[in-house]
């Protein structure tokens, strides 16, 4: 690996130094490190890095082509922002555990063989429980904990699925996965898809991130659901399932934000819905299909990262998040309002923003596949997405009623990285053939075409009339929204009742038993095998070294050296054995 660098590596072995660094020394650090990974992936070209042997299976730590490149991309240049967006953090975890978090990442988007995968797979898991558990509040602890059972569980089917497809195949390696559907199979799509928040294993998502800290969300926001994306469109292009799956999230997303008033969670339930989009693109599995759900993962990462930072700005200066609680800031934070706008009309679809070159293409490819019930779904899901992210929350954040909070605009690092995420939705949006020519397929798709720019629009504009006309209808409510995650909160509580009750009353009276009954009887039993040790076989074994001992003094005695003595004992001897034998035979 002479003439690659690994910028996953760059990331986690960079992590090291961090506690040790301090004030601009440590800002400078953790801004150099995502500016050298940018430039390891920019520089870096297409082959095979690091293979070698391992339990005489073949592994390649980095495979290098333009769908890993497309990833590796993204996730550098969002370390930057996100790091930028955390600068003035003064305590040193959150960013050592960000570090560790995008270079697993980065190993995932890598990994040419399944072992490496899942290493670098756990090492998200964990990284970004972290960024969850550093809020350090009742909630947090919970969630937090509750992301980690789920997601090691989603690891415990990946790896079960790898050791069966190893079995199966015989190899490792890391690729399109062929045939039907079987146990191995099934295995590791479930992995994939628990990682890509797909109904009913999504609730994880809406459940940690909006209890995660205000930078730990926006890094959370940007690579595992991302990830995924990736190891599907790698794994599992034209998986008809997954198309009927990506609606599925579309929509139940969409549904979902209708009933929130936690502004972080509404933006969750919306990674759910646009991660749809990407699911039902690689399900298709068309060169336009794939195409557009890898591109609509790069625009995703980038303005959901930025919805994020705006709603964590909002957070980080009024300390509050639900909707009920927001109102009238627009007069106090008018740059991170103008900021959150871009990401809101970037998502939604709006022409000349980043979301509307690559949703439209996955659009489109369902159209050309003749799937109008996919085109159908997804132009609604779209619509929905409008109206919640792009309309109710930024309405009920920084307008309706005035709720008098003391608030300002955030710290500046907060604000340029706000700044630089809005501007990358824009150029993308202006200038998609950039994007475009970093896809893994050729593209035959022109964005700014009436037929695209007009349905767009029409969508948009009729959604935000139904807006202003129900928008009494549409006032959140201070209630919570429960989801999936209703049978693990319940089911961990029965678990719990079955463990303190019912077990522990059962372990009890095995233990009285044991201590009035079994214990005294294993003890005399114990007392008595001790006599008949010691009076028994000891006396017996002493008995017999005895006999040993004087029979051989006796033999000693008799070894006197002298020849006629011994003569005379064999002619005994002789006459003995006549005897014996005269007895024997009458």
């Amino acid at each position: 690996m002479t003439d690659f660098v690994h910028p996953g590596l760059l990331f986690i072995l960079g992590a090291l130094p961090i506690p040790l660094l301090k004030g601009s020394v440590r800002k400078a650090y953790v801004l150099l490190i995502p500016t050298l990974a940018i430039l390891a992936v920019l520089t870096m070209q297409p082959g095979d890095y690091g293979a070698a042997q391992f339990i005489q299976q073949e592994i390649i730590v980095a495979k290098v082509d333009k769908l890993s490149i497309l990833f590796a991309t993204v996730f550098s240049i969002m370390a930057l922002i996100g790091m930028v967006y955390a600068l003035h953090l003064t305590h040193a975890g959150q960013h050592v555990a960000a570090f560790v978090y995008v270079g697993s990442a980065l190993g995932v988007v890598f990994a040419g063989d399944y072992l490496t995968l899942f290493l670098f797979w756990e090492g998200m898991t964990f990284a970004s429980a972290y960024l969850v558990f550093a809020q350090r509040s009742d909630q947090a602890l919970r969630a937090g904990f509750r992301y980690l059972m789920i997601h090691i569980t989603g690891s415990i089917a990946l790896l079960g699925g790898i050791i069966l497809h190893g079995f199966a195949t015989g190899s490792l390696l890391f690729g399109p996965i062929e045939g039907g559907l079987g146990l191995a199979t099934c295995l590791i799509l479930a992995g994939f898809l628990l990682n890509a928040a797909v109904p009913p294993l999504n609730a994880w998502l809406t459940d940690a991130y909006p209890e995660a800290t205000v930078t730990g969300a926006v890094f959370m926001s940007a690579f595992t659901t991302k990830t995924a994306v990736y190891v599907l469109a790698r794994a599992f292009p034209g998986t008809d399932l997954l198309v009927w799956l990506g609606i599925v999230m579309a929509l139940y997303g969409v549904i979902y934000a209708v009933l929130e008033n936690d502004c972080r969670r509404l933006l969750a339930y919306h990674i759910v819905s646009q991660v749809g989009y990407m699911v039902a693109g690689i399900g298709i599995g068309t060169e336009m299909a794939v195409n557009g759900a890898v591109s609509h993962a790069f625009a995703h990462i980038l303005y959901k990262a930025l919805l994020f930072m705006g709603a964590g700005a909002v957070i980080h200066v009024t300390g509050r998040r639900k909707l009920t609680e927001l109102g009238g800031l627009y007069k106090t934070m008018p740059v991170t309002l103008a900021l959150y706008m871009v990401g809101a009309f970037a998502i939604s679809a709006f022409p000349f923003f980043s979301g509307f070159v690559t949703k439209s293409m996955v659009v489109a490819a369902a159209g050309q596949d003749h799937r109008a019930l996919v085109v159908l779904a997804l132009t609604m899901a779209s619509s929905g997405t409008f109206l919640h992210t792009g309309l109710k929350l930024p309405y009920y954040m920084f307008f309706g009623t005035d709720q008098g909070l003391e608030a300002r605009e955030p710290p500046r690092n907060m604000l340029v990285a706000m700044g630089m995420a809005a501007v990358l939705c824009i150029a993308i949006g202006m200038f998609p053939q950039t994007l475009y020519a970093l896809l893994p397929h050729p593209v035959d798709f022109e964005p700014y075409i009436g037929v695209h720019v007009t349905e767009s629009l029409g969508v948009l504009m009729f959604t935000a009339l139904g807006f202003v006309i129900f928008l009494r209808a549409l006032d959140p409510e201070n209630t919570i929204s429960i989801d999936t995650d209703w049978f693990y909160r319940m089911g961990a509580r029965r678990f719990m009742w079955l463990a303190e009750k019912p077990l522990a009353r059962y372990e009890k009276a095995v233990s009285d038993v044991s201590e009035t009954a079994a214990l005294p009887f294993l003890h005399g039993m114990a007392l008595a095998g001790l006599r008949i040790d010691l009076h028994g076989v000891d006396a017996f074994v002493n008995a017999v070294a005895r006999a040993i001992l004087l029979g051989g003094g006796a033999l000693r005695r008799l070894q006197s050296g002298v020849v006629t003595h011994y003569a005379l004992a064999m002619i005994v001897g002789v006459i003995a054995g006549i005897a014996v034998f005269a007895v024997a035979w009458r």
